[in-house]
């Protein structure tokens, strides 16, 4: 097979500021071949499983440099790449672009059925900037990282399109079914817009860890809008999401422990006829702008909200905690502050919903639902903050059944001891 090679010299690292917070950082070669069909490799899919106390692990968010163990790395936070010394292609339909090396790689160009693939060293990271790139694949991923320690995905200014319109095939025993799928930890970042239309599968995949820092994203998919294996992890970022399934998925079979969800900040439009937002053991906001419909809004088996506007329309559950990591002894749903508004649809359904206990320290939490606004299984403890359910201000948590003022009998958890009153 006939290979075009491409030589560059790059910065492994980027900006100069991350270069001089990076120890590691040197000027390596980086790698790129073109050619005409994919070379299909099986690569062993070792997992990067972590057993993670995400209530001390999200503590602290302080930036550190790229060999940290912190969240968000200086260069996971870099809007604007290094492009001095970058390589730049400009695609062609029916080629795949393989880059075997760390390095920095701008695509330009409008192609069909073209495929950028990382198969690089396990301490290599690649940046892959996306310069009003558009990519229209019938079966195959856009970007295929099958190894790297780290890849990231940067958005220049301006609109690039990434999408698969058919079923996809398999790479050997790897399931490539996602627009973007990755073997290895993803990072997204830059100043621009990235679309991603999956016909008949998941947006984006990871294996490992996916990140966001910063730039826009219009995902329409028949699956997964974004899911991965071990963590989503958003500092920043605009989300518009349409998905057949879920709208942020985080789930790893071989590890209950993991599968986390964090969203620091970003405004999210999420309609998703499964769960807006799903993971195996945590759900952390902090901040942000959200407006979901879906059948849940946010699942996990322990749900935090910090803070943040966030507005649900949901046909089944507005957010339900239920028993799926091993990692808590129950499913809990916590809130500390935020503006939370929910509104149910009708039939069984319930708009704060805990197979274990619920717990308001702070916040807003203002429920419509003809049916049920809060169901528990355990305890319930209303420490501060405000609820109001179907427009008026109550002083506990209602239990099952309980539709607001008016309604059927049950008990909820009082403001001053976090007891059973029973008054709504």
């Amino acid at each position: 097979m006939m290979k075009r090679k491409i030589s560059a010299t790059i910065l492994a690292v980027g900006m100069a500021l991350t270069l001089a917070a990076c120890s590691s950082a040197t000027a390596n070669t980086g790698n790129i071949s073109g050619s005409s069909s994919s070379d299909s490799k099986t690569e062993s899919n070792t997992y990067n499983n972590k057993t993670t106390d995400i209530n001390t692990s999200l503590t602290s968010l302080t930036v550190e440099s790229e060999s940290s163990d912190e969240l968000f790395s200086k260069r996971d936070l870099e809007q604007t790449p290094d492009l001095d010394d970058a390589q730049t292609i400009t695609v062609e339909s029916g080629k795949t672009y393989t880059i075997s090396e760390a390095g920095t790689y701008v695509f330009t160009g409008t192609a069909t059925d073209s495929v950028i693939r990382v198969e690089a060293d396990k301490e290599d990271k690649v940046q892959i900037v996306l310069d009003n790139l558009s990519i229209t694949n019938e079966n195959f991923p856009v970007i295929y990282v099958v190894s790297a320690d780290k890849c990231f995905v940067t958005t220049l200014d301006g609109e690039s399109s990434l999408k698969v319109t058919g079923s996809f095939t398999s790479d050997g025993d790897t399931k490539t079914d996602a627009v973007i799928y990755s073997k290895d930890d993803l990072v997204f970042n830059g100043t621009g817009t990235l679309e991603i239309v999956s016909g008949y599968g998941n947006g984006i995949s990871g294996k490992d860890d996916i990140k966001v820092t910063g730039g826009t994203y219009i995902i329409k998919t028949a699956k997964d809008a974004v899911e991965a294996n071990d963590s989503i992890l958003v500092y920043n970022g605009s989300f518009t999401i349409n998905s057949q399934k879920d709208g942020f998925h985080s789930e790893n079979e071989d590890d209950d422990t993991s599968g986390y969800i964090y969203l620091l900040n970003g405004t999210y439009n999420i309609t998703a006829k499964s769960d807006a937002i799903q993971a195996t053991s945590y759900v952390r906001i902090d901040n942000g702008e959200f407006v979901i419909n879906a059948g849940e809004g946010i699942e996990a088996t322990y749900v935090q909200i910090n803070g943040g506007n966030i507005n649900i329309t949901a046909s089944d559950d507005g957010i339900n905690a239920s028993k799926k990591s091993s990692a808590y002894s129950e499913p809990v749903i916590e809130f500390n502050g935020g503006y939370t508004v929910i509104v149910m649809g009708e039939g069984d359904t319930d708009g704060v919903d805990s197979n274990g206990s619920i717990i308001i320290n702070d916040g807003t939490i203002d429920v419509t639902a003809t049916v049920s606004s809060f169901d528990y299984d355990n305890s319930a403890k209303f420490n501060g903050g405000t609820i109001i359910v179907n427009g008026e201000e109550v002083d506990e948590i209602p239990q099952s059944m309980m539709g607001g003022p008016g309604g059927a009998g049950g008990f909820g958890g009082g403001r001053e001891n976090g007891g059973f009153r029973g008054r709504w």
